[in-house]
């Protein structure tokens, strides 16, 4: 072909000549894929010598845009754009849509034609008239609300009365429609709007509410994430290639909403899961349908029951109920009669090359040399390969996509390989098995997903999800993607997890230092607040944004602080002797299970002589923004007595062993700081717990490439020996307290008979005052 001679100062020429930029066109150059496209579609359109600008632009969208499984039609938009110039800018993406929906068909051009707008031309007239219309029919509402309107709300629903009008020609006629109304604005205007405090109620977003009821937490700037605002398109509006696969579609549904989270059972769920369950069980329930949960269980190699039970329990655990538990593997039969029908359409083939030799060929866009083969001899071989007649790696099955393609997910993926492994769902009857670009497309269809979201890093496999689908006549669901979850000081890569774990860096996958869910459940996070956090950051498609880690604490405490049971632990303790009160004396004292909640009623804790506080709540010297006990200064003994110090025990280094103490048992004083303690019955010593106070693992925020020199080496202290009162007497595993001014903990499942093990959640939120008064 004449575009193979031409040199690259003649292509910018050419590329030029049509109305790009200099610079773009010899960007485009650069672009060998593009560069082709372009050359063709110029030759298509009739203007090697050139064309308007407005013209070329839109040849050059066709070069980036146009559906690969349409090209038969082509040459007919080329001709609509450069010759008859009845497609713009305004309607050419509903012309790619309509064309890449009926690409195996014969084109109606009436239809295409009403479909598309094509040749409608909405004058401005025509705008300023619609325009007036709105106006005259929101007259009081915009009168009333003035500049505080929805603009956008405005701009939207004119344009679906003038679906092909310019866009700019509407907000120019609605910006003069509304001076003229309204007049310039003044400064109370300009002012920001106040906001109006409503009952929790459903938005556009789609999530889940499973928090406790109580109030959303009040979020510092610093920490409040941009959420948007998302609504997805209803399943009556998602047009098919024919009129019939929706049809049955719809009836096979109802109309509802039907989505699925669809896991690999390749190891433990983290907390970006969290996020897409609260989407996807989130979205169907808001909207009356349906969530699978199926597992995508394709690869032999790395899966197992442990896993499949392990996420079946985490998904009950954050409250989600899947209206039925799938498996991909239960459409092997169907998966393989597809791949034949694959290939009998010419779209695949066998192919024997090596991983590397692939890997260069879909880098470099050469054909693999067995890419022609006839659709016998394919069929042939795939059913050798289901026999067993080959070795693993000798033969695989590759989708025929578009080798020279700019998206590399074109390239001839694999849709089969072989694996000479037990499967834990089907068990020894396959020996090749799909891959997850072939299976995943084709098992939403079949399961009649509405909505097959995911996250952002699957938008590159988008075109290939919708080619596979088309090719093969099948229903194909909206597909939307998503910014996935990611957590400051913390990894969520399964490969590093299992790096650290086997490393001993961390005691397992349950570790609370990681971002497993089976980490976070056993650190003490309920789901409440996980699903909290998910509902406060909300769905974006701003990829790289990370989520401070301090968020998750405070969905924590916001929900644990009507939860937990309060109870006193001290963890570095000082004896206080009350030296005017009874040695052999004993009494209980009423504590509140939760002060600000008196309905949850009191539990009793032990007092007598000998108390103890924390070695931080003393000083030899005070000052007034220290909330402890110092010499000759009196405090208050939580829900106790009052006590003044009045003589102070050291040992040989100077370290304070002992206080001895007065109390006032009719606490004469009011108003004073006020500490928290644990003592015993008389004569016996406090029952004792380890605890271990979990910190970040990582130091930085940003884990960055060098993660295993960014581990933080204090982030667990274990304090073998702490002492505290007798409300956890007869705890178990998973219950959850509040250790007064300390934080929230919940007890550990190394707990045994004789020794309770606890583990910090999260600490308890303290101004800068209280913070420094205790350093």
């Amino acid at each position: 072909m004449a575009k193979a001679t031409i040199n690259k100062d003649e292509l910018v020429t050419l590329f030029s000549q049509i109305g790009l930029e200099s610079s773009k066109a010899k960007e485009t150059t650069n672009n060998a894929t593009l560069s082709n496209n372009l050359q063709d579609i110029i030759k298509e359109a009739g203007v090697e010598g050139g064309c308007e600008k407005s013209v070329g632009l839109l040849l050059y969208t066709l070069a980036t845009k146009y559906p690969a499984n349409a090209m038969r039609h082509r040459v007919t938009l080329c001709d609509y754009i450069a010759k008859k110039k009845s497609v713009t800018s305004i309607n050419l993406q509903a012309c790619l849509d309509y064309l890449r929906r009926t690409a195996n068909e014969e084109l109606n051009v009436q239809e295409f034609e009403q479909t598309c707008g094509v040749g409608v031309v909405i004058t401005r007239e025509q705008v300023a008239q619609a325009v007036a219309d709105y106006i005259n029919k929101n007259k009081n509402d915009l009168l009333e609300k003035r500049y505080q309107f929805n603009i956008g709300g405005i701009l939207m629903e004119i344009k679906n009365t003038l679906k092909w009008a310019n866009a700019k020609d509407i907000k120019e006629e609605v910006d003069a429609a509304i001076l003229s109304l309204l007049g310039p604005k003044t400064d109370a205007d300009k002012a920001p709007p106040v906001k109006q405090v409503k009952p929790a109620t459903t938005t556009a977003a789609p999530t889940t509410t499973t928090t406790s009821g109580d109030a959303s937490p009040v979020i510092p700037s610093e920490l409040k994430p941009a959420k948007e605002e998302i609504k997805f398109p209803d399943p009556s509006d998602n047009i098919q290639n024919t009129p019939k696969l929706l049809a049955d579609h719809l009836k096979a549904t109802g109309g509802k909403i039907v989505t699925r989270f669809p896991p690999e059972p390749n190891g433990y769920l983290h907390i970006g899961h969290a996020k897409a369950m609260h989407l996807n069980f989130g979205y169907a329930k808001k909207n009356g349908g349906k969530c699978y949960l199926r597992f995508d269980d394709t690869n032999p190699e790395k899966e197992n029951q442990e896993y499949i039970d392990s996420i079946i329990d985490s998904v009950k655990w954050l409250g989600h109920e899947p209206c039925e538990i799938t498996y991909s593997s239960t459409h092997f039969d169907t998966l393989y009669e597809m791949a034949n029908e694959l290939i009998r359409r010419g779209y695949a083939y066998v192919c024997h090359q090596t991983a590397s030799e692939i890997s260069e060929g879909r880098e470099k866009m050469t054909d693999s040399p067995y890419r022609n083969r006839s659709v016998e001899e394919n069929l042939k071989l795939f059913e050798d390969m289901r026999l067993g007649k080959f070795e693993e790696g000798k033969a695989i099955l590759r989708m025929k996509g578009d080798m020279k393609h700019p998206n590399p997910c074109m390239r001839d993926l694999i849709a089969y390989r072989i694996k000479y492994h037990h499967h834990p769902m089907s068990g020894d009857k396959w020996c090749i098995y799909p891959s997850y670009d072939y299976t995943h497309c084709l098992v939403d269809s079949i399961e009649n997903i509405t909505h097959s979201l995911c996250t952002l890093e699957f938008e590159i496999r988008r075109l290939t999800y919708n080619w596979l689908i088309d090719v093969l006549g099948l229903y194909r669901p909206v597909v939307w993607e998503y910014a996935r979850l990611n957590l400051t000081h913390t990894v969520l890569s399964k490969r590093k997890i299992i790096t650290l774990v086997q490393n001993k860096i961390v005691n397992g996958w349950d570790d609370p230092r990681l971002s497993t869910l089976n980490a976070f459940r056993r650190k003490g996070y309920t789901p409440e607040a996980i699903n909290l956090l998910c509902e406060t950051i909300g769905v974006t498609r701003t990829n790289g944004t990370t989520i401070s880690y301090e968020l998750l604490e405070l969905c924590g405490r916001q929900d644990l602080d009507g939860k937990a049971t309060r109870a006193m632990a001290v963890f570095d303790p000082i004896k206080v002797v009350i030296t005017n009160y009874p040695e052999d004396k004993s009494e209980e004292i009423d504590a509140p299970n939760i002060p600000s909640k008196p309905e949850k009623g009191t539990h009793k804790i032990d007092f007598s002589r000998i108390v103890y506080i924390e070695r931080s709540d003393f000083r030899m010297e005070d000052n007034k923004d220290f909330f402890g006990l110092a010499p000759g200064k009196e405090i208050l003994l939580k829900y106790a007595y009052n006590i003044k110090c009045e003589k102070v025990i050291q040992d040989a280094d100077g370290k304070v062993t002992e206080l001895h103490v007065t109390y006032d048992k009719d606490n004469t004083s009011k108003k004073l700081k006020t500490i928290h303690w644990v003592s015993s019955v008389a004569g016996t010593e406090p029952m004792k717990a380890e605890v271990r106070l979990y910190e970040h693992l990582f130091k930085d925020s940003e884990i960055g490439d060098d993660w295993l020199n960014n581990i933080n080496p204090n982030s667990l202290t274990v304090i073998p020996n702490a002492f505290i009162d007798k409300t956890v007497l007869g705890s178990k595993e998973y219950d959850r307290y509040q250790f007064e001014r300390v934080g929230y903990f919940v007890v550990d499942k190394d707990t045994t008979s004789d020794k309770l093990v606890f583990n910090r959640t999260v600490s308890l939120k303290e101004n800068k005052e209280k913070s420094k008064s205790r350093n």
